[in-house]
């Protein structure tokens, strides 16, 4: 008994071990473009719907989806209903992988498949080419996932050899709701405990194939499953802000409507797939199809009910989850053990942190700006102000950085490595920004404490110099957000240039002041400092848009 149970277990391995290479190799081969449908198909619940279900199609992992999509909605690159859609999407997209291992696993021979897939692929994930490496990973993680199937076919026992198991079976069958509402809660347990609804689905087509379960009682465990799988996404928002949990309530509260409906109706809903489905439901050979039927009808009917009503559930998230005073988490969990690796497609919360950090470098700059032309005026609440924006950027960046790292430490393709190590070198830049804006502003509030003036001709030229510094910030802030040409370093280079020359010129003109008057000495000074300071922002501007460039 205890080598039987250790085998399923083994098997079960295998298998999940199999589906993590597949998931983590197909979001490596197409982790860009899934980031790119995720921001371009969500104009409205239906473009959400179908992209949603893409997305789940190709990563063949719903709890991959759902947490990739929480992460948007954390990162506000999705709305709170947009997420819905794609939600929807993502738990029709998941039936996908139903029907391969109903298909293929029941059908087949699974060793004529799984063998030759494990020799296609190892020559493959050996390869110097990352895109053939990735094919071969994916290759070799669907090879596994059949392998560790057929491994837990021929583990579990057969009933017929085994009665004892179906009398205690049969003591939960037979009984209306109260079975139904069983093998549910069966369902829902057996997926929270695995973390994994493709993981619960094959042990339930097994226990259906060996006939340790009927067709009725595998129908009630899916539902349970569509349940269990929710809570997934929910671990993840743990660490996300109000609306990132409100996203991953909606996926919960989307089921358990379906499941309501689907429990009401169960018996008439489950024989109507049965006469759809050819073949009879009570036979081993024919009851893995019949259930990847019942799920993938069982999430299409549910779709076609609630779809009309999305931005009704957002209200009722909303209203279920308010906004709560105080600080709330930055980024939601997705390097924990207990859920699906998505650091690939996680990578746009990183670049949300990065685009605040570009936005506080104009504010503080502005902010300089804004005092060291009003000399007169008691601007003490500004300077506080400002010093809260730079504390804002030593945060953000220190959590950027953070999460870049956790990022990298998932398994990544190449051009997404590169893409964090660039990302980690611009969040480094952008600080030192920050830091020299805010010194900037230091700098304005001593001039104005200690009343040191400066001829009229100097501060137009300290003026003219920041319009060409913010000029250059906004060039950098642009291509974070669509990359950066080969055309935008050469006007890189010229904004560069100009910073500098006018920078030596001012200088030297100060100099000339100073010698010629000893006494505006201090004020000169301070001068100097300023100019040294927005000269090296041009600096940094250059190297945010030179790591900026290598990562496209």
């Amino acid at each position: 008994m205890i080598g039987t149970i250790l085998s399923i277990l083994g098997s079960l391995g295998l298998f999940l071990f199999g589906m993590k290479v597949m998931s983590e190799s197909l979001q490596k081969l197409s982790g860009e473009k899934l980031r790119g449908m995720m921001r371009t198909m969500t104009g409205n619940r239906f473009l959400g719907l179908g992209s949603g279900f893409g997305i789940t199609c190709l990563v063949q992992s719903s709890s991959a989806s759902t947490v990739m999509i929480v992460s948007f909605v954390n990162a506000s690159l999705l709305t709170v209903t947009e997420a819905i859609g794609m939600i929807m999407g993502a738990n029709l997209g998941t039936t996908t992988t139903f029907w391969i291992v109903s298909f293929v696993g029941f059908k087949f021979s699974i060793t004529s498949i799984a063998l030759p897939m494990l020799g296609v692929a190892l020559p493959l994930i050996f390869s110097r080419r990352p895109k053939l490496r990735d094919t071969g990973e994916l290759i070799m993680g669907f090879g596994i996932l059949f392998l560790g199937l057929m491994f837990l076919k021929d583990s579990v026992p057969d009933i017929n050899q085994h009665p004892d198991i179906l009398k205690f079976v049969s003591d939960y069958t037979g009984r209306g709701l109260v079975s139904v509402l069983f093998f549910f809660a069966f369902g829902t347990i057996l997926t929270v405990a695995v973390q994994s609804s493709s993981v619960a689905g094959a042990i339930t087509l097994t226990m259906a194939y060996k006939g340790w379960i009927d067709y009725p009682s595998a129908c009630a465990i899916i539902l349970g499953e569509n349940v269990g799988t929710t809570i997934t996404a929910n671990l993840a928002a743990l660490g996300g802000n109000t609306n990132a949990k409100r996203a991953a309530l909606a996926h919960f509260v989307f089921n358990i409507i379906g499941v309501i409906w689907a429990i009401a109706l169960f018996m008439p809903f489950a024989n109507f797939i049965n006469f759809l489905m050819p073949g009879d439901a009570t036979k081993a050979a024919n009851i893995p199809l019949h259930m990847a039927a019942f799920h993938s009808m069982f999430n299409l009917v549910n779709i076609c009910l609630l779809i009309g009503f999305v931005p009704q559930l957002g209200r009722l998230v909303e209203r279920l989850l308010p906004d709560r005073k105080g600080k709330t988490p930055d980024h939601v969990i997705h390097d924990g053990a207990y859920l699906p690796q998505t650091g690939e497609l996680n990578i746009a919360e990183a670049e949300r942190d990065v685009h605040r950090l570009g936005d506080l470098t104009r504010e503080l700059m502005t902010g300089f700006v804004e005092l060291f032309l009003n000399p007169h005026k008691d601007l003490s609440d500004r300077v506080r102000e400002l010093k809260l924006k730079e504390e804002e950027s030593d945060r953000l960046a220190f959590q950027a950085t953070s999460y870049l790292l956790k990022c990298s430490a998932s398994r990544l393709s190449d051009s997404t490595m590169l893409k964090v190590t660039a990302l980690l070198r611009v969040v480094a830049e952008l600080e030192d920004i920050c830091d020299c804006g805010y010194r900037l502003v230091m700098l304005a509030e001593r001039k104005y404490r200690k009343r040191r003036a400066l001829p009229p001709e100097t501060i137009k030229q300290v003026e003219h110099f920041s319009q060409i510094v913010l000029q250059f910030m906004d060039f950098y802030a642009a291509r974070i957000e669509r990359g950066v040409a080969t055309q935008d370093m050469e006007t890189a280079y010229q904004l560069e240039n100009t910073i500098d020359r006018f920078r030596k010129e001012l200088r030297r003109e100060s100099l000339l002041r100073m010698s010629a008057s000893g006494e505006t000495v201090k004020a000169e000074m301070i001068y100097i400092d300023m100019l040294n300071n927005m000269e090296s922002i041009g600096n940094h501007s250059l190297n945010v848009l030179q790591a900026l460039r290598h990562r496209d």
